[in-house]
């Protein structure tokens, strides 16, 4: 039978080890400090699970959207979004 190498990847030991470390005892000299976030840009790797459904809209709606510059359906997902945030709270209020 052959012999699998092993990675260097942490044990779970190693890392409860590591857990267990005071902040002030772990050296982190050697890692630059990050302060410039000035390029960073929040949910760029986020990509929220799609599902595809039929739905009946309005015709004059459809034809608003289409007429929009970009993607008309990324831009009715996030129309639909908006009102669901407005509304999580329960708050059905005005439209």
């Amino acid at each position: 039978m052959r012999k699998v190498k092993r990675d260097s990847s942490p044990t779970k030991t190693d890392l409860a080890v590591l857990e267990a470390l005071p902040d002030e005892d772990i050296d982190t000299s050697d890692i630059p400090e990050g302060t410039d976030w000035s390029d960073a840009v929040r949910g760029k790797f986020y990509r929220p699970v799609k599902k595809a459904i039929s739905l009946r809209v309005d015709a004059d709606i459809i034809a608003w959207f289409r007429s929009q510059e970009g993607r008309y359906q990324s831009r009715m997902n996030a129309a639909l979004r908006e009102y669901m945030r407005r509304h999580q709270d329960g708050d059905m209020g005005q439209v």
